[in-house]
């Protein structure tokens, strides 16, 4: 599964949720929206206006989820 995370400069919920992946074991991508227009629209195409936003195959959430993190294999 492709996990790509949404995210910004200093964004404390984006860095909890980037070391929860990790410790998990789970790869992922991450893509900085403030120097990425096209990400940044993506993400807004999608209706969220915070980050982190993590997709994770189908499904995409905003803001550090444990629980949703969790669900990732």
């Amino acid at each position: 599964m492709t996990v790509t995370i949404y995210s910004k400069p200093d964004c404390i919920q984006c860095a909890a949720t980037c070391r929860a992946f990790e410790r998990r074991g789970v790869s992922f991508r991450m893509i900085d929206i403030s120097e990425d227009r096209q990400a940044c629209a993506f993400v807004t195409q999608l209706g969220y206006r915070q980050v982190p936003v993590v997709i994770a195959g189908d499904r995409h959430w905003a803001g550090f989820r444990p629980d949703m993190i969790n669900q990732v294999r």
